[in-house]
C-alpha cells in the first residue's frame, strides 16, 4: 500500500480514515509522522513520504503527531490476511515473541536464520524486528501513561522495557514528550477497579457486533469464557502468567478491561484480544468484494462489517473443534467443560465466574480416553491431535504456516475437512477458510438458491476469495440462530 504513492496522496488529502494503519505519512518539513486521517491540513505533496509501519517512521527519525496519535491506529490488515514470511513475523512480534525470546527466538519460530529475517523485514518494511518491537513497547507505554495511574517504573516494565532509562529515552524520542508530560495530556485516570487495566481497542468502521459476540458467547466453554454485564469475558494463558479479559463493544471502539498476573504480558494480551475480535480487518474492502455477488449483496447491506470470531488459544480451540465434531454446540461445550475441570489450570476471578485456563496440550497427554463420552474413533482423534500439538508437529501459533498446518491436521486420523477449515478460520485466522459442508452454510445456500453440495458450493463461491471466511459469517446470518445475536 505505501508504495502506491498516488493512492496514498489521495487518502491523505481526503483524510480517509479507512486507511489508518495501512500506511503512515512522514512529513519532511515538520519531522513528524501521521495517520492518513490526521485533522491538520494535509502537507504539500513534495513533503510527503509514506511508511509501511510506525516503526519505520520512527527509525527514520520522525516523531508521532500529537494530534492524530498515529501509533494508536488499528493495525494493518495485511498481517492477518497474508501468510508469507513478513506477515507471520509481524503476527509473532505483536504476540510479544521478540520481547520474550529476542530476534533469535523469532527466527527460530519462523524457521529461518536471524540474518534472513532481518534482511527480509528491512527490504519490505524499511526496518528490522527490534525496531518493530520497540514501537510496540512505545505504544503500550502511551496507553498506560494516559489511561492509568500506575507508577512510572511499573509502566516501564509493563510495556516491556528493560530499564526505566530506556523507557524514558524511547518515550521522549517517539513522542517528543517526557513520560510525565504524556500523562498530563492524557486522561490520567486511575485503574477502573483494583488490579484492572482499561484500554480502548480501535477498529475500522463499520463493525457488526451481533455475530461476533453472539458466536463467542454461544460457543463459550464454562469456566473459561462467559457473558457478564454486557461484556464477553475470557481467561488467557500468557507464557508463565495469565490474564482475564473483559471485552465490551462500543460504537467506535471496544472497551478492554484486563486483570494480569504479570504486567509484562500486557501488550501480548492486547494483541490476542484484538485477534480474537478480528479488529484489524478492513471491513470496507471485504464487504465491497462480497457485494459484487448479487446473492450476498442484500446480506452485506443489511448488516455490514461482520468480523470472523477467532480465538486467544489456537491449540485449545483445535481440541474443542474435534470435541465438537458431529455433535450439537451444547454437547461440545459440555465435553470441553469436563476437560477444563479435570485438566485445566485453576485461576481466581474476583470480578466474575471464570475458574480455569483451558488445558495445555501437554497437560492432556495423560488423558484417559475412557473418560471421553463419545465414539472410539473420536477419542483416538483427540489423543492424536493432542500429541501432535504437544510435540510441535502441528503449529497453530501466530507465526505458523497456514497450508502446512492444514496438511498436517488433515493427515491425523478422524479429522475431516470441516474440522480443518474451522481450525483454519478461527485458530489460524485465515480469511479465506471455507466450510461448505457445514450444516448452517448448506441450509443458507439452499435458502438463497445457491448450490448446497460442498463441491458445487465451493465452485460457486470461488469469486468470494480471498474473503470466504467472511462470506461464511454472512451465510450463517441467514438462519435464526443465537450465534447471530449479541446477548442482551
Amino acid at each position: 500500500m505505501h508504495q502506491d504513492t498516488e493512492r496514498c496522496i489521495r487518502a491523505v488529502q481526503s483524510r480517509d480514515s479507512r486507511f489508518d494503519g495501512w500506511f503512515f505519512t512522514a512529513v519532511l518539513s515538520t519531522g513528524i509522522y501521521c495517520r492518513p486521517s490526521c485533522p491538520v491540513p494535509p502537507p504539500k505533496v513534495v513533503n510527503m513520504r509514506f511508511m509501511p509501519t510506525s516503526a519505520a517512521a520512527q527509525q527514520a527519525g520522525f516523531r508521532a503527531c500529537k494530534r492524530c496519535r498515529p501509533d494508536a491506529s488499528p493495525g494493518s490488515p495485511e498481517w492477518n490476511q497474508r501468510a508469507d514470511l513478513t506477515a507471520r513475523a509481524m503476527r509473532l512480534i505483536a504476540d510479544g515473541v521478540v520481547d520474550r525470546s529476542g530476534v533469535s527466538g523469532l527466527a527460530s519460530r519462523l524457521g529461518y536464520s536471524v540474518r534472513q529475517v532481518e534482511r527480509h523485514l528491512r527490504e519490505e518494511l524499511g526496518t528490522g524486528p527490534l525496531a518493530l518491537a520497540r514501537a510496540q513497547r512505545a505504544q503500550t507505554a502511551r496507553l498506560l501513561l494516559e489511561g492509568t495511574g500506575l507508577p512510572m517504573a511499573d509502566v516501564a516494565f509493563a510495556a516491556g522495557f528493560s530499564s526505566v532509562r530506556s523507557f524514558n529515552d524511547t518515550v521522549r524520542e517517539v513522542f517528543a514528550l517526557a513520560p510525565t508530560e504524556l500523562r498530563r495530556r492524557g486522561a490520567g485516570s486511575e485503574l477502573a477497579a483494583p488490579g484492572v487495566l482499561t484500554v480502548r481497542l480501535p477498529f475500522r468502521e463499520p463493525l457488526c457486533p451481533d455475530n461476533l459476540f453472539g458466536h463467542l458467547v454461544e460457543t463459550a466453554v464454562p469456566g473459561v469464557e462467559e457473558w457478564r454485564d454486557g461484556a464477553f469475558r475470557c481467561s488467557l494463558r500468557l507464557g508463565t502468567g495469565h490474564a482475564i479479559a473483559s471485552l465490551r463493544p462500543m460504537p467506535q471502539h471496544v472497551v478492554c478491561e484486563l486483570v494480569l498476573s504479570d504486567l509484562r504480558h500486557l501488550s501480548t494480551a492486547i494483541a490476542r484480544c484484538r485477534r480474537l475480535l478480528d479488529l484489524d480487518a478492513d471491513p470496507v474492502a471485504v464487504d465491497d468484494a462480497l457485494r459484487a455477488d448479487p446473492v450476498l449483496q442484500p446480506l452485506v447491506d443489511a448488516a455490514p462489517g461482520r468480523r470472523v470470531p477467532r480465538t486467544t488459544d489456537p491449540e485449545g480451540f483445535a481440541v474443542r473443534a474435534v470435541l465438537g465434531q458431529q455433535v450439537s454446540t451444547a454437547a461440545a461445550r459440555t465435553h470441553a467443560a469436563r476437560l477444563v475441570v479435570a485438566h485445566g489450570t485453576p485461576i481466581d476471578d474476583p470480578h466474575g465466574g471464570l475458574t480455569h485456563l483451558f488445558p495445555e496440550p501437554s497437560s492432556l497427554a495423560s488423558l484417559d480416553p475412557a473418560r471421553l463420552a463419545f465414539p472410539t474413533s473420536r477419542r483416538h482423534a483427540v489423543l492424536r491431535l493432542v500429541e501432535a500439538l504437544a510435540d510441535g508437529s502441528v503449529d497453530l501459533g501466530a507465526g505458523g504456516d497456514w497450508q502446512e498446518a492444514r496438511a498436517r491436521l488433515a493427515a491425523l486420523p478422524g479429522i475431516g475437512p470441516w474440522t480443518v477449515e474451522m481450525i483454519a478460520m478461527r485458530a489460524l485466522g485465515d480469511p479465506d477458510a471455507f466450510v461448505p459442508s457445514d450444516l448452517g452454510v448448506r441450509a443458507a445456500a439452499q435458502r438463497l438458491g445457491l448450490p448446497s453440495t460442498p463441491g458445487a458450493l465451493t465452485r460457486r463461491g470461488a469469486p468470494w476469495r480471498p474473503w470466504r471466511a467472511y462470506a461464511v459469517q454472512y451465510l450463517w446470518a441467514v438462519g435464526d440462530h443465537p450465534v447471530n445475536q449479541m446477548p442482551s
